[in-house]
């Protein structure tokens, strides 16, 4: 995988093979920073379900302020780790921890939350109704799942398909 903008621009990462590990393809990367803007400075990014860490990798290089990725799995983990140091990244933090207990639970708030659930968990829903809890006023969630999405409570902000994936950027209705 490569970072497609930014600072580590054109840096290639390297990450385990994992069932269900699905790196956010280039072109969707791409067309995700497009819709956010091109530079993320002063924005605090949470990268659920990190896995290869596409989208919190690039948010890091495109200036975020704060990055934190949440990885279950210890083997990717390590390897989100290891890129972290080659990239020698500042501001991003990487917890193995479940991301449904960590969103579900009282803490940070953040300007963009990346949600990339395993397609096959139906933890999409539900991790969007607890994520709406620690967006900061005006965030945004970006959302990839395998079917189109127009979940209650959100307002669809951009949306787009590649292959097998469906996904859109939302913004929570107060």
């Amino acid at each position: 995988m490569r970072i497609i903008g930014g600072e580590y621009r054109s840096r290639v990462l390297h990450f385990p093979e994992a069932s269900g590990l699905r790196p956010t393809p280039d072109r969707v990367r791409e067309t995700l920073f497009n819709w956010l803007g091109q530079r993320l400075h002063g924005l605090a990014c949470l990268d659920a379900f990190a896995g290869s860490g596409a989208l919190g990798f690039e948010a890091a290089s495109r200036g975020a302020e704060r990055v934190v990725m949440l990885e279950r799995d210890g083997k990717a983990r390590d390897a989100l780790r290891r890129n972290a140091g080659l990239l020698k990244t500042r501001n991003l933090d990487i917890f193995q921890i479940d991301a449904m207990a960590y969103l579900a639970s009282p803490g940070e708030f953040f300007d963009v939350i990346f949600l990339d659930p395993p397609f096959d968990g139906n933890l999409l829903l539900p991790a969007l109704q607890s994520a709406a809890t620690r967006l900061r006023p005006g965030g945004k969630i970006y959302a990839e799942s395998p079917v189109a999405i127009s979940p209650d409570g959100f307002t669809v902000v951009r949306q787009g398909r590649a292959g097998l994936a469906h996904f859109c950027l939302l913004e929570a209705r107060v």
